[in-house]
């Protein structure tokens, strides 16, 4: 599903749907509080969370270690913990992202390498802006977007409320006729794109590989999409990256846009996959604390290959037997 703006439907009324509205009003009220309150209350939701077993809290852990061995386990447990304030924050920065005003939104940005989007502007050629997600990945969706008319992509999630709210809230700072499509709509992605628009993309999780392939991502075998090299073939776009990192203190957010790759794609499936895969690496270890680490990156394993999170399954499990 894609659309230019998302068409309230009054169902969306029906009594079952109160809670969450009750709820979306009750997060709209709070992130309409200065930043620095803002920023006090995301960490401590993120520390009181990380003070308690949970799945994802394992998961993140996991990830940590695999991807930085070279680390002591203290570190890693101190990464964790900074990572859980940047979850907390992100809650307020999804708010930030959807509610505020564009000129108070604006305040808290600054843009680098913007000269990067403006070259490829009036070409008729469409642009793959190449994302990954960091905590702040709204903020960094919204603030790109209220500079250069950027389409949007979301997962839906079963909750209608929830989804027309997200579809709304990634229109929000957009300038011109922006779009957003459901992560699903191959179709309405590349006739976009075919079409001189530029989309926001992130391929840094686990599909699967039904759409994929085996590529090194910090030095492990990770299912990778090769989504990134056949929609640059198939619609001639340019692929994009661009970081958006949270400033110490009260300073904001830092979204940068470098150069449009060079020779890409090649036609070689495990090159370009595992070019897309070193430049997201790049940008995780700009700063790690900021990665969206509770998803399963390493998920699928090739042929043969243990599962990496059985060990912490079984360490989280022999807790619960305690």
């Amino acid at each position: 599903m894609s659309s230019k703006g998302t068409v309230f439907k009054t169902q969306l009324l029906h009594p079952r749907y109160w809670l969450i509205w009750l709820a979306f009003g009750l997060w709209r009220g709070i992130t309409a509080l200065p930043y620095p309150m803002l920023l006090i209350m995301g960490k401590g939701i993120g520390l009181l969370v990380h003070r308690f077993p949970s799945r994802r809290k394992t998961i993140a852990f996991r990830n940590i270690q695999l991807c930085f061995p070279e680390l002591s386990d203290a570190q890693h447990r101190t990464m964790l913990r900074e990572n859980f304030k940047s979850v907390g924050m992100a809650l307020m920065e999804v708010g930030m992202a959807w509610w505020w005003s564009r000129k108070r939104f604006a305040k808290l940005l600054q843009f680098e390498g913007l000269e990067n989007l403006s070259a490829l502007e009036g070409s008729g050629q469409g642009v793959m802006l190449l994302g990954i997600h960091y905590t702040t990945l709204e903020v960094g969706a919204a603030g790109i977007s209220s500079v250069f008319q950027m389409d949007g992509m979301y997962r839906a999630h079963g909750n209608p409320v929830y989804d027309f709210l997200q579809a709304r809230g990634r229109l929000s700072k957009g300038i011109g006729d922006n779009m957003v499509f459901e992560r699903r709509d191959v179709r309405g992605t590349m006739k976009a794109l075919k079409n001189g628009r530029s989309l926001w993309y992130g391929p840094d999780q686990d599909y699967g590989l039904g759409q994929g392939l085996f590529a090194p991502f910090f030095g492990i075998q990770a299912a990778t999409v090769y989504a990134t090299a056949r929609f640059a073939e198939k619609t001639g776009a340019a692929v994009v990256p661009f970081s958006h990192i949270r400033l110490p203190g009260i300073q904001g957010y830092k979204i940068t846009v470098h150069p449009a790759l060079k020779d890409f794609p090649t036609g070689d499936d495990l090159a370009d996959a595992t070019r897309i895969n070193e430049i997201i690496e790049e940008f995780v270890r700009l700063e790690p604390e900021q990665y969206l680490w509770v998803h399963r990156r390493f998920k699928n394993r090739p042929e043969g290959e243990p599962d990496l999170y059985q060990v912490a399954r079984k360490k989280r499990s022999e807790r619960k037997k305690r």
